[in-house]
């Protein structure tokens, strides 16, 4: 599994470290949803390949080292957790579910990554600040997500966001309302998922 992880970030390797970071977070992510409805538990037995490894090939796309992470609508941790042990920039994870937010408050306490993640558990729109990536996985229409989070961007911040079927016409929706320059890259973990990556986001008329 460390050879498929590594591969999944492009890296040519995973620290021990960072493997048993995230093994400890798999095993948190279990115990935890069986008291709230994180993930769907149909995918709890594939649970590597469905929720981390998808997650982590994110990091492929990452515009430097050490650079600021937003993960919006963080939920169970998916993506912002599994990036957050594999990056060495600040990560804040935005949750307004306060059972979701305290979890991701544990979390972040037993992996030991106090001191550059953070949670924040409010609504997009009222987070301030600017960030070189945002993530965000399922929590909205593309149009939808740009409107509650463009604040938190500039013109150079990469957003990293996976789709499955229907990416393009959702772009197309978007671009209705938005200015950006977009790549649609296959997922290494699912053929029928993409990877969204946009920059230079901006509000037509704005």
């Amino acid at each position: 599994m460390i050879r498929r992880l590594a591969e999944a970030i492009g890296r040519p390797t995973v620290s021990r470290e960072t493997f048993e970071r995230l093994e400890i977070y798999a095993a948190l992510l279990r115990d935890e949803a069986a008291r709230q409805n994180l993930i769907s538990a149909s995918t709890l037995d594939c649970l590597w390949e469905r929720h981390i490894l998808d997650s982590a090939q994110l990091v492929r796309f990452e515009p430097e080292p050490g650079a600021s992470w937003a993960d919006i609508g963080s939920g169970a941790g998916l993506p912002g957790i599994v990036v957050a042990t594999l990056v060495s920039g600040p990560v804040l994870l935005i949750e307004p579910r306060r059972l979701r937010a305290t979890f991701l408050q544990r979390v972040v306490d037993e992996l030991g990554l106090m001191d550059r993640v953070s949670v924040a558990a409010a609504k997009a729109e009222r987070i301030s600040g600017r960030f070189d990536v945002i993530t965000a996985r399922a929590v909205a229409s593309l149009d939808r997500l740009l409107e509650i989070s463009t604040h938190l961007s500039t013109r150079k911040t990469r957003w990293l966001l996976p789709k499955g079927r229907g990416v393009e016409s959702e772009l197309a929706q978007a671009r209705r309302n938005w200015h950006c320059e977009a790549e649609s890259v296959s997922s290494c973990t699912d053929p029928h998922s993409e990877i969204l990556v946009l920059h230079g986001v901006k509000a037509r008329g704005g």
